[in-house]
């Protein structure tokens, strides 16, 4: 017998949902997990191979605030996939909306569980080459949700610089950062 949900009662809803999950397990003991659910979501970090930069967001994460006293944090961008948006319109709406940029042709990398242990949300995570004449709008976020969101461009190399010295700590950009460096080293250098 496979393990099953045998009950999923909702104990919060707002932005996210907490549920606690009752599960049989294959002896048939009954097994309480918690759930959160949010839906799911996407991540895309630019980069420009010619330039050598990489376009990133900094923003405050309340959990971050909350759990170590960090401020802001600097990702790659991202955001939920609402209505008929599929993972990549998601990437491309959040670019725009963020940083302010369009996005050419998307580069799958992966799409994995975020959080396995606790959330249902699984994450498409995306590389997108970009040109300076890509900058449509300021981007900053969507305003009435308070996201205060500020695009930085930075340099690759000094990228990889903040990963080796452990001041980039989104996992979702650590991800997109190293697969941009297996499958493009040279811009690296």
């Amino acid at each position: 017998m496979k393990p099953a949900v045998v009950k999923l009662e909702q104990t919060h809803k707002r932005w996210a949902t907490m549920s606690i999950a009752a599960i049989r397990m294959p002896d048939g003991q009954i097994v309480l997990r918690d759930v959160e659910d949010h839906g799911c979501a996407a991540a895309v970090l630019p980069y420009d191979p010619l330039r050598k930069m990489a376009l990133l967001v900094e923003q405050l994460r309340a959990p971050q605030l909350v759990a170590v006293g960090e401020t802001h944090s600097l990702e790659a961008i991202a955001g939920l996939v609402e209505g008929e948006d599929d993972f990549a319109a998601t990437a491309e709406r959040e670019a725009l909306e963020e940083a302010g940029l369009r996005l050419g042709a998307l580069d799958h990398v992966a799409t994995a569980w975020s959080m396995p242990g606790i959330s249902t949300e699984r994450m498409a995570l995306y590389l997108a080459e970009y040109r300076p004449e890509d900058r449509i709008g300021d981007g900053g976020g969507v305003a009435d949700e308070s996201e205060d969101v500020r695009v930085v461009e930075m340099r690759l190399t000094e990228l990889a610089a903040m990963m080796a010295a452990e001041a980039i700590v989104d996992m979702k950009t650590l991800v997109l950062v190293q697969a941009l460096r297996l499958r493009r080293p040279e811009l690296f250098d």
